[in-house]
């Protein structure tokens, strides 16, 4: 099972990685939500994976679910969830202000270029 859980966060990172890595928005978009969810996917895992165990501990119960990665995963998924939100609204008002989508255009000089003058001879 952790051979499963720790594969799942390894192709999650890697394709984030790569989408984060292109020039458009909506795979930067994308890559950062894959990337957030590699993230949730380690916390919590990272409270020991344990089955039909209670989060509190009870009299006479040997093992429980550390609770804190619980707490941290949906804290997490509330704000990865609100920072979507406003990537996304970020890169509709660059694609609309501008009508592409490309992430890093090298801005354009509006003064106009010196010509070189030909030698008459």
């Amino acid at each position: 099972m952790e051979f499963l859980v720790a594969s799942a966060v390894g192709v999650l990172t890697a394709t984030g990685l790569y989408l984060v890595l292109r020039l458009r928005t909506f795979p930067v978009i994308m890559g950062m939500s894959l990337l957030t969810y590699a993230v949730n996917v380690f916390l919590f895992a990272s409270g020991r994976l344990t089955i039909g165990a209670p989060p509190i501990l009870q009299n006479g119960v040997e093992t429980y679910t550390d609770p804190l990665p619980q707490a941290l995963v949906l804290t997490a998924i509330v704000i990865s969830f609100g920072m979507t939100a406003v990537i996304v609204m970020i890169a509709l008002g660059a694609y609309l202000g501008s009508d592409d989508d490309h992430v890093d255009d090298p801005a354009e000089d509006d003064t106009p270029q010196a010509q070189p003058q030909e030698d008459q001879a």
